[in-house]
């Protein structure tokens, strides 16, 4: 079910009509447009004008309303009042700012929640959630979701005609569903009756038969105790698998509502929080587009060097650009951190520069948009403390509002450019893709096997790799056309079907070469091992056999020899034996299989395949066979040091500096250096066009 949907969102966004619907939504000669939050109901009604005024005079060019709004415009049920959000619109177009609007779903009102506590989330442990904070409510409930449609409805109804609405965005940060009350329960299991068709089916897909799991009718499945030990994993992977979809149908729903109502002019949106296992990111059909949100600087993330953590960690953004781009015909990004916020677990200042930094670099990804929450700092509420384009007195900017004046600026500067300047060949040629299904990861990290395996990390030392070689990087699922890409990365793809195995085949011996890492088929699409040698089917891929895999203790690493250097690794080794004609690039080097194959080389047909059976600690292993491929293959690489992004967008090149030091670029005589110099220090940027 779920792969039919994703298939169907593909085709819904490929069509050309599409294309061009979306380059009327932002215009190419704008490259770019960028808003702010706004919460009129949050301040007095004197100072809107005021407000949205000075907004304007900083050169934004949207605003963002009633995203929490709901007690707001429906104070009671069935009395809706949009006076106030009205006068909100027309002070916003009196300055020439266009508005998204928003749905609120996020925040039901108190009147919906007492009359109706049944749309409330149930915990696990049979308690509820109460009325007070967000996304408290349930995409379960039938009443909450036929509910929810109402209060859309009419408010599509008032400004789904309105030139001023630029478009909308549904609920916001949408997590994946996971409600243990009554509906969700009905609901799981017509879920469940919809994907298998007969209970026989689920049976085997569940593999029932182990410890006396069988089932007799749908009704008598409940929704998996995820805190019980050894639940089925296969029940616990769906009813994830659910949760999301869950999620997902509820956005549709409104966005099928809004649409009923909405001048063709209006897109529709939604804002995910970036996170690598959630499948309902890309999965609701009837979106424009998706948009994401990121903040980089909150206590989780040490960066690179001592001031590192007031920058943040530079492969957020790159990735979240990387892995939005390539599910959707444009992308915006909703929420960029402006300055300090108050909710991580050290809200330390950034460092100056830093935020137009972030600016630029989710600009150098492809983003059409970018707003920011939020332009008045608020004086009250959960987020008291968090940072705005202005202050708590509304007038004054901060560090970083003057930093999205500066950027908002730059970007009216390119925009006069008569013309755009040239990607460069080389470029182009390092193009390469990650195949990546959420799905996996999901799989994966329910059943690690290790306590020091982390999928996101294995990815990202591949993808840190590319990014320091200068290379575009798309992560593609398998649903997408490999021929674009004569390098794919497939990093513990652990579930892979046979057509799947095939594809990969026929990609590789029709002239691609791929990178395969370890935890990589060995299982099919349901999730089971195959009733064969452990990852059998992809040993024609590979051009070896895996005589088995390891484990290592945290206290106890062992290392892999290539080419006259030693790499620590700890967390997973598959032991190869390679066939005859299949070269071995790394051995390992210590314990009862010294000397045994970690890194084979294939050649099939007029491709290659490359499997790295181990996951190293520091990601040097990836990165060194990387470079070795990359070499065979006469593909020119760079040498960016960590921290180091470089991208091209537009015809422009794009570099940014996270590391702890001064960085000077290597630029041909033949480029015009339009912002920045060629010394970028930490924070800073260098943009510049071929002559």
């Amino acid at each position: 079910m779920k792969k039919k949907v994703f298939i169907g969102l593909l085709l819904f966004w490929s069509c050309s009509s599409f294309a061009q619907k979306t380059e009327s939504y932002f215009p190419p000669e704008e490259l770019t447009t960028v808003g702010a939050y706004y919460y009129p109901e949050h301040w007095d009604e004197a100072q809107w004008d005021r407000d949205l005024q000075k907004m304007a005079e900083m050169g934004f060019e949207f605003t963002h309303f009633a995203e929490f709004a709901w007690a707001q415009l429906e104070p009671e049920e069935g009395v809706y009042d949009f006076k106030w959000l009205d006068k909100a619109v027309g002070l916003a177009a009196k300055h020439k700012l266009k508005v998204i609007m928003c749905t609120s779903t996020a925040t039901p009102p108190v009147w919906l929640v007492r009359k109706h506590p049944d749309v409330l989330i149930t915990r696990e442990d049979g308690t509820q959630y109460d009325h007070g904070s967000r996304q408290h409510a349930s995409f379960s409930n039938e009443f909450y979701r036929e509910y929810a449609q109402k209060m859309i409805a009419e408010l599509a109804k008032h400004y789904g005609d309105d030139d001023r609405i630029m478009g909308w965005q549904l609920d916001n940060e949408p997590h994946s569903n996971v409600d243990y009350g009554d509906d969700a329960q009905q609901r799981f299991r017509q879920w469940l009756k919809k994907k298998y068709k007969t209970i026989e089916a689920l049976n085997d897909a569940w593999g029932t038969n182990f410890w006396s799991g069988t089932y007799r009718d749908f009704s008598e499945i409940n929704i998996p105790q995820h805190k019980q030990w050894g639940m089925n994993l296969y029940q616990r992977l769906d009813h994830s698998r659910f949760c999301d979809y869950e999620t997902s149908s509820f956005l549709d729903e409104q966005a099928e509502t809004i649409r009923g109502y909405a001048s063709p002019k209006q897109w529709i949106t939604t804002n995910y929080i970036p996170m690598y296992d959630a499948r309902f990111i890309g999965a609701s059909r009837e979106l424009d587009f998706i948009s994401y949100t990121r903040y980089m600087v909150y206590g989780e993330h040490k960066g690179i060097g001592p001031r590192g953590y007031r920058v943040g960690e530079y492969s957020r953004i790159a990735m979240a650009n990387d892995y939005f781009r390539p599910l959707t015909p444009v992308y915006g990004v909703m929420e960029l951190q402006p300055g300090q916020v108050n909710w991580g677990t050290i809200n330390s200042q950034p460092l100056p520069g830093a935020v137009r930094l972030w600016l630029w670099h989710v600009f150098a990804g492809g983003s059409q948009f970018t707003c920011t929450y939020r332009f008045r700092a608020p004086i009250y509420g959960y987020e008291q403390y968090h940072y705005g384009i202005v202050g708590p007195d509304g007038v004054t900017p901060t560090r970083g509002g003057l930093e999205y004046q500066q950027f908002i600026d730059e970007v009216k500067q390119l925009r006069r450019k008569s013309s755009l300047g040239e990607t460069p060949a080389d470029y182009l040629k390092r193009k390469t893709a990650i195949l990546y299904d959420p799905d996996n990861t999901v799989a994966i990290n329910q059943n690690k096997q290790t306590t020091v395996w982390d999928t996101e990390q294995h990815v990202l030392k591949y993808y840190k790799a590319l990014k320091s070689f200068g290379s575009p990087v798309d992560f593609i699922r398998d649903t997408m056309d490999f021929s674009g890409y004569s390098v794919i990365v497939v990093p513990a793809y652990q579930q892979m079907s046979l057509d799947l195995v095939e594809k990969l085949t026929d990609y590789v011996k029709g002239g691609g070469n791929l990178i395969m890492s370890c935890r990589t088929g060995h299982q099919d699409e349901l999730g089971h091992l195959w009733e064969a040698k452990h990852a059998e089917p992809i040993y024609e891929l590979i051009g070896s056999s895996i005589e088995f895999y390891d484990l290592l203790r945290p206290y106890a690493p062992d290392t892999i020899a290539m080419d006259k250097e030693k790499f620590a690794w700890t967390s997973w080794g598959d032991i190869l034996s390679p066939n005859a004609e299949t070269e071995t690039w790394a051995e390992y080097s210590g314990d009862f299989y010294a000397g045994k194959a970690s890194v084979t080389y294939n050649q099939l047909g007029e491709g290659t395949v490359t499997y790295v059976g181990a996951d190293s600690n520091q990601g040097d292993l990836e990165d060194a066979v990387l470079r070795k491929l990359y070499k065979r293959l006469d593909i020119d690489i760079q040498n960016y040091p960590e921290g180091i992004t470089v991208e091209y967008r537009d015809g422009f090149g794009i570099a940014m500096n996270y590391a702890d030091e001064d960085y000077v670029m290597d630029l041909s005589d033949d480029v015009e250096i339009l912002i920045g110099d060629k010394l970028i220090p930490t924070a800073g940027v260098l943009v510049w066009r071929l002559k």
